[in-house]
């Protein structure tokens, strides 16, 4: 265990701290208070996001003190998309927990979703303009690419028989879905240290870079597991649709049937594909990790926290991939 793994979790234990007590702190003023049960929703992660604050603003010199509060905010924000996600897509498990839906009903988990977004923004107009516009800009952005994730595989089937699913449209999918909030979190770190204007943006670009590979990553792996398994349903088809429109130029033909199918086995042809698909993602995630090290190349002074900033980006996907 080393680096950026193991910087978080000496931080959990503070952030999870601090994420109780703010919690206590929102839902004290409501009539119908969520359970604890619900309260779980937002607990048990890795701390990813809101470690990335912390390091952030540590690597520039800043105290750890005034980056908590936005790295609460951070896992918040983090935390209600999972609700929401959890409910459009109905799974009814999160972390080994029950979905936050299935304890309280479809209603009342969208609305929870929707107190913290609020209060995020509410907690950073607090603590100044600059870290309200940050909340409020990373929210929308991530609405929007949950608006326009394709989901429905008949809906979707439609737009690929109309040629209405551009290459493009993966990485403004991965940008908007995961690549904002971590641009957001490293974004807020500096600015709990401080930082100008111009290290602010770089270390947006750096944490955007770093959230679009680990969304890489993790469609990746799907994409291996369709590759041992030999089978797809049409959800899954519908899931990766746009990153096979964007790695795989030839394979749009064959999986818009696909999409009208409850299941199928990929033929010898198609497994040739995902495999091409599997090896220019791997091109692609390494490629937006190297660009993120270059985004802050001479920002940071030496020492420790400053060597883990440079490291983070290939920790953060090794920490992924052995989970």
């Amino acid at each position: 265990m080393k680096g950026f793994q193991d910087y978080c979790i000496r931080l959990r234990p503070i952030l999870d701290d601090a994420i109780g007590q703010t919690l206590q702190g929102l839902f004290k003023d409501l009539h119908a208070r969520p359970d604890e049960a619900l309260k779980d929703s937002f607990r048990g992660g890795k701390m990813i996001r809101g470690s990335l604050v912390c390091l952030v603003n540590e690597s520039l010199g800043g105290n750890l003190q005034p980056a908590v509060p936005r790295s609460v905010a951070v896992e918040l924000i983090h935390g209600a998309t999972l609700i929401h996600d959890d409910f459009v897509d109905q799974d009814r498990a999160r972390r080994g927990r029950p979905a936050a839906w299935t304890l309280a009903g479809a209603r009342k988990a969208v609305l929870l979703g929707d107190v913290i977004f609020a209060s995020a923004i509410e907690m950073m107009s607090d603590l100044s303009r600059d870290d309200g516009l940050a909340a409020s800009r990373a929210i929308a952005r991530i609405s929007k690419g949950a608006f326009q994730e394709p989901i429905d595989p008949s809906e979707l089937a439609r737009h690929l028989g109309s040629d209405a699913v551009p290459e493009s449209f993966y990485d403004a999918i991965i940008d908007l879905k995961t690549g904002v909030l971590f641009g957001v979190a490293c974004e807020l770190g500096a600015i709990a240290a401080g930082a100008e204007r111009d290290v602010r943006d770089a270390f947006y670009r750096y944490g955007l870079l770093i959230g679009e590979a680990y969304q890489i990553a993790d469609d990746l792996q799907e994409v291996r597991h369709h590759l041992s398994s030999g089978v797809i349903d049409a959800r899954e088809i519908a899931a990766l649709a746009p990153a096979l429109a964007r790695f795989g130029k030839d394979l749009q033909p064959s999986i818009t049937p696909m999409l009208k199918r409850e299941r199928s086995v990929l033929p010898r042809a198609l497994l040739t594909g995902f495999e091409e698909v599997r090896v220019a993602m791997e091109q692609e995630m390494a490629r937006r990790l190297e660009l993120a090290h270059l985004e802050v190349a001479g920002l940071v002074p030496d020492s420790r926290q400053g060597a883990m900033i440079h490291a983070a980006p290939r920790d953060l996907i090794e920490m992924f991939n052995g989970t």
